[in-house]
This record gives structure tokens, C-alpha cells and sequence, in this order.
């Protein structure tokens, strides 16, 4: 019985690294990756700040939202660039930088 979860999923575009290592992924972060990354670190640190006004705590709940939106968005921007470089996004610039 074949158990590799990978093994049933087949990418719908060019691949360009099965395996993408940590540092070629977030080089390959595009311009979309850290615009989503920025808007999702503002959104947190607004309702972090916003939630934090009733309790008077609006200082530590704005940080906290912050760091919860930076890594949030990290990951979000992380998986998009792997997804790109794997196959599994649309990678037209990828290709045309990585296939030279």
C-alpha cells in the first residue's frame, strides 16, 4: 500500500524544484508575496490595536496582533512562492528566470 501523500498529486505546471529549499523559496518571494505579507501584518496590528482599547491594553495587543499578522503573512507568501517554484501556482516568471 503506497502511503506518500505526494504521490496522488500531480502539479498542473512546469516544475521547477520538487523540493524547494528554505532560502530559494523566500528568494523567490514576488512583489504579490510581500504586498500580502505587508497588508496582512496592517490588518492584524488595526485589530490588535482595536481589540485592545475596551481593556485599555491597546499597546501589547497591538504588538501581539502584529507579530501574529507578520507570521501569518510569512507563511501565506511562503506557501505561494513554494507553490509557484513546485508547479502547483501559475509560474510563468519563474520559468522564464529559472529555465535560462
Amino acid at each position: 500500500m503506497n502511503t506518500d501523500i505526494t504521490a496522488s498529486v500531480k502539479p498542473e505546471y512546469p516544475v521547477i524544484d520538487r523540493n524547494p529549499p528554505f532560502a530559494k523559496t523566500v528568494a523567490n518571494f514576488n512583489t504579490l508575496d510581500y504586498l500580502r505579507l505587508s497588508t496582512i501584518t496592517a490588518v492584524s496590528v488595526t485589530v490588535g490595536y482595536l481589540s485592545g482599547i475596551k481593556p485599555n491594553i491597546r499597546g501589547p495587543s497591538m504588538v501581539t496582533g502584529g507579530l501574529i499578522g507578520v507570521m501569518g503573512g510569512f507563511m501565506y507568501a511562503y506557501q505561494n512562492s513554494a507553490g509557484r517554484l513546485m508547479g502547483f501556482f501559475p509560474n510563468e516568471g519563474e520559468v522564464a528566470r529559472y529555465k535560462k
